[in-house]
């Protein structure tokens, strides 16, 4: 068998033994070095635990928005498939269920439990369910001013580049890269803060073969996940932990159980979790 080749012979690649390199240098396998800064937490917190309510219905794909085909991704149809030129009335009404139900099983939820929640909203499905966006402002979540922080969830090689030229953005957390915010300078003088997201803790693997089947697993794995970063950083290096939350996935009664199983150990913790925007 003849012996593939490559336009780059082994150990020859412009990139080989570089720790940082890219466009930009955007790739850093190296980071914190198993040397984190010492992190201080209001009230000496162990672990920054940050909600993230991902607010997306009413601006998924659907010939009523514009588009060319019908919504295919996170949806109880696993391995859904987009239907060209045709609306979709089940993936529809699943994502209906997001905005006329989960979503304020989810808020009334973090209210009774005095949880606070970032919203990574798109702007399409606030417009069309003010009642919703003027609930979450009333609850003091972070949303209903200029935002400062932007996610974007499907970025390309120049999605930070434009983020940081606009001007008005001090963060962005398309960033799966690190349990800690850390900073990049690959915008020279122009020092831009990552404050990474998660696929991980994320009811989003209710959606995916393999996944998620009931709400107590999800609590167990929230609930595993903040057990470890906790012994961390009660050995002095505390950590921040992200939660990922779709209203049409978690808002669900059986799976938003789970949810409040978790919310109610955060409690029994005390000081030891900081609940933050």
């Amino acid at each position: 068998m003849e012996q593939e080749t490559s336009k780059y012979p082994l150990s020859a690649h412009p990139n080989d033994g570089r720790p940082v390199y890219g466009q930009r240098a955007t790739r850093d396998l190296v980071g914190y070095a198993g040397r984190p800064p010492t992190v201080k937490w209001p009230k000496s917190a162990k672990v920054a635990l940050n909600l993230v309510l991902n607010y997306e219905e009413g601006a998924e794909k659907c010939l009523l928005h514009g588009d060319q085909e019908s919504e295919k991704l996170l949806s109880e149809i696993v391995g859904a498939s987009a239907y060209a030129n045709e609306r979709h009335a089940n993936m529809e009404s699943l994502y209906d269920y997001g905005s006329r139900a989960g979503f304020w099983r989810i808020h009334d939820l973090l209210r009774r439990k005095g949880a606070t929640c970032t919203v990574f909203a798109v702007g399409m499905a606030l417009e069309r369910n003010p009642d919703a966006a003027r609930a979450m402002v009333d609850a003091g979540w972070e949303i209903g001013e200029r935002p400062v922080g932007i996610y974007q969830g499907k970025p390309n090689v120049n999605t930070r580049r434009l983020v940081v030229e606009e001007g008005g953005f001090l963060y962005d957390s398309d960033s799966y890269a690190d349990d800690l915010p850390y900073w990049t300078n690959e915008f020279g003088d122009r020092p831009h803060l990552i404050v990474p997201y998660t696929l991980s803790e994320n009811d989003m693997r209710f959606a995916i073969p393999n996944g998620f089947s009931n709400g107590h697993e999800f609590f167990v794995k929230l609930k595993d996940s903040l057990d470890y970063l906790l012994e961390e950083g009660r050995r002095g290096s505390p950590k921040m932990m992200s939660v990922g939350l779709h209203c049409r996935l978690v808002g669900r009664p059986g799976r938003a159980k789970g949810l409040e199983e978790f919310l109610d150990y955060v409690q029994s913790l005390g000081d030891d979790v900081w609940v933050c925007r």
